[in-house]
């Protein structure tokens, strides 16, 4: 009973002094009992330096005068030592405390907060760290939070629901290509009923942060103390001149003990999976996948496609039930993240993949048993090591929307690949397709294979790689998004985001559809949009030329030039979270890149040989209705994806006589078996005969020369 008075007192003695510093009575000696209240674990004072632990409000009631007036002496001497600036005499106070989760959507709009707005497409919901503004700014979807007025009296709020431990605050400026807004310098403000407001100071004086000096790079200010409160602001005090007062955010933040917090607990995410949920430098990517093949080693292997620009090895890990050798009629799948280096949670996903799947088969789960064993499954987490050690270097809150993005020499690895979709389209308006020009496995150009072009190390060694494995079908995750696309990444015209299928468009589709409506946001029709595109209305799906015209792409570049359906999977708002964010991140995406993987055996497949039972390399297998055939590997095995139906399938190699023949596909995921027996042809025998006679046709002269016994 005396607690819930000492509380009782606690709380009116806060509300007292609140009203009181907002009315512009407080007292020096307010303000310091102010902050130490604001600074208080539930009302429990955060010790100090050479403090002991646990020294809260009762005991602190208790201390003798002798102590409270050094305590005052000691605050006097700060207040003249200190400058009223960020950066000032003080030592921050080290607290690691994670994001509030504006740019990964956790704080959701109706917690955001301002005193006024330029237009909707810039209010305080679009205040968010990273946010992105369409590249024609609108009324809908702009790059920040901008005021309607200009003055320092402006402000941006944020409501964390609780009680927090606040301990920073992140900045950027406005996301526009055509202005320049960012906010120089602001004050921050506390509130419990966000009615009261208390400044943060240094000493007696504002305690006033330095903001930005550009729009996109983004600024820490710590706090020199962690406070408690429930309510944010920051109050722009400086702008840039001749901009306005436009703001992007985050916020920092402990969550303090709450088990009353309903809306809390209904929202979290929690995971029973234990996977080793962190950020891994490349050294400890390297350990980890190690710590896999040890547990797991009948059932892994690791190996590199190459090396990066700087010389770091290009890491995969195979997960098979006979790792190291491709076994006939077992389809290839692969995985691979982080070709934009700044792009991570890809990268972190797949390291959680490959430990789930050690660990779920060791445990027996049916589902990824017979996964392993009916799949060659390879996972190559860091396309480009290189940007990725920039980003980690700076940190996922400060590394903003592009540090590390590109390899080491300045190439966009996921778009540097050659640019095959305008060769076939120009060979089809020849009228050169199928008779002169293939619809398929079309050759690389000689320019791109030349050491002057201008190709990234990491993509010749991707290149490579997709052409020595007979891919079935690959995922490449990537970030800043939730939604799946799929090729073409190019458009045909030289308009700009315009609808450009592939002949596989319905197959496609649904791949894309597996993937993004068993992710537990991709498709949820009251998620919020993650920059300008609401891609929930479209099934969280998207044809990549509609949404942005790049050419070159990794999953045009594998459709056309071997036998990989390839998609682009953007698997999170946030690009670079918190290491706190990465289980709900995981339960976000477990079941979808299960469900993907199990897509390879969607279709059908079999295995093309001769009379003799031999399997028959590079044959054609060719669908009615379908402008895309793909080859056998080098045993003569094939796989190609299809949808449920009935289709005429036709083999054909060279040398051989073609056979066709009708193939079903059902709806239970595995692949119907669909095999040819191909027949030498006769013109294949004569070139035979030629070619055992040195190409030389036989003499008529010679056999018609008399025998010696007709003489």
């Amino acid at each position: 009973m005396g607690s819930d008075r000492m509380m009782w007192f606690r709380t009116l003695l806060l509300l007292g002094l609140l009203l009181d510093v907002c009315s512009g009575h407080s007292s020096d000696d307010e303000d310091y009992y102010m902050q130490e209240l604001l600074s208080r674990e539930h009302y429990k004072r955060i010790p100090e330096s050479g403090e002991t632990p646990g020294r809260g409000v009762g005991k602190e009631s208790r201390s003798t005068p002798g102590k409270a007036a050094h305590r005052k002496n000691e605050k006097k001497k700060a207040m003249k030592a200190s400058e009223g600036v960020s950066g000032g005499s003080f030592a921050p106070e080290r607290v690691d405390c994670p994001p509030l989760g504006l740019e990964t959507l956790n704080i959701d709009d109706f917690q955001l907060h301002a005193s006024s707005m330029r237009h909707y497409g810039l209010g305080p919901h679009r205040g968010r760290l990273n946010i992105q503004g369409g590249l024609l700014e609108d009324d809908l979807y702009d790059g920040g939070w901008c005021a309607g007025r200009i003055d320092p009296l402006q402000w941006l709020e944020v409501d964390a629901r609780r009680l927090m431990k606040f301990t920073g605050v992140i900045t950027q400026g406005r996301s526009s290509l055509w202005s320049s807004d960012w906010v120089s310098s602001y004050k921050v403000l506390l509130s419990n009923d966000s009615h009261s407001w208390v400044t943060l100071k240094n000493g007696s004086r504002d305690l006033i942060f330095s903001g930005n000096r550009e729009k996109e790079i983004p600024v820490l200010n710590s706090f020199p103390k962690p406070v408690v409160a429930r309510y944010i602001r920051i109050n722009p005090r400086s702008w840039f001149p001749g901009g306005g007062i436009c703001m992007r955010v985050e916020i920092l933040g402990c969550p303090m003990p709450d088990p009353n917090n309903y809306y809390r607990r209904r929202n979290e995410v929690t995971t029973t999976d234990e996977l080793d949920f962190r950020h891994h430098s490349y050294k400890d990517m390297r350990q980890l996948m190690k710590v896999v093949n040890e547990k797991c080693p009948n059932i892994t292997r690791i190996y590199n496609i190459g090396r990066s620009f700087s010389g770091q090895k290009l890491y995969a890990i195979e997960i098979s039930d006979r790792p190291g050798e491709h076994e006939l009629g077992e389809p290839e799948f692969r995985y691979t993240a982080g070709s934009h280096g700044n792009e991570v949670l890809g990268r972190e996903l797949l390291l959680l993949l490959m430990q789930f799947m050690c660990q779920e088969y060791l445990s027996g789960n049916t589902r990824v048993r017979h996964l392993v064993e009916e799949t060659r499954i390879h996972l190559l987490p860091s396309v480009n090591p290189d940007g990725y050690e920039k980003a980690f270097a700076a940190g996922s809150e400060l590394s903003g929307w592009t540090l590390g993005r590109w390899s080491h020499d300045g190439l966009d690895i996921h778009h540097n690949f050659p640019d095959l979709s305008s060769v076939l389209w120009e060979a089809e308006n020849r009228n050169w397709v199928p008779r002169k020009f293939h619809n398929h496995h079309i050759p690389i150009p000689d320019w791109y294979r030349s050491e002057n072009a201008s190709v990234a190390a990491e993509t010749r060694a991707l290149v490579s790689w997709m052409e020595k494995i007979p891919f079935v079908l690959g995922g490449n995750l990537q970030g800043g998004e939730l939604v799946v696309s799929f090729p073409f990444d190019r458009t045909r015209s030289e308009t700009l985001r315009q609808p450009t299928p592939t002949a596989d468009d319905h197959v496609f589709r649904w791949l894309a559809f597996s993937y993004a409506s068993t992710h537990r946001l991709m498709t949820h029709a009251s998620r919020r949009v993650c920059h300008t595109h609401d891609f929930a209305k479209e099934d969280g799906t998207v044809n990549g030329a509609s949404w942005h015209t790049a050419a070159g792409s990794m999953n045009d570049f594998s459709y056309l030039h071997t036998n990989c359906f390839e998609l682009s999977m953007y698997v999170g708002c946030d690009k670079y979270p918190h290491e706190s964010e990465l289980p709900e991140e995981w339960e976000n995406n477990r079941e979808s890149l299960l469900v993907f993987m199990e897509q390879v055996h969607r279709g059908i497949k079999g295995v093309v040989r001769d009379v003799q039972g031999r399997g028959i390399a590079n044959a054609i297998i060719s669908v009615d209705g379908i402008n895309h055939d793909i080859r056998t590997a080098s045993d003569g095995d094939y796989w190609r994806l299809l949808n449920p139906g009935e289709y005429r399938v036709t083999a054909r190699a060279e040398g051989f006589g073609g056979s066709s023949r009708v193939c079903v596909v059902g709806y239970d995921i595995g692949a119907s078996g669909c095999d040819f027996t191909l027949v030498r042809s006769n013109l294949s025998r004569i070139r035979e005969i030629m070619q055992k006679f040195n190409k030389q046709p036989i003499s008529t002269r010679r056999l018609r020369q008399p025998r010696p016994l007709d003489t």
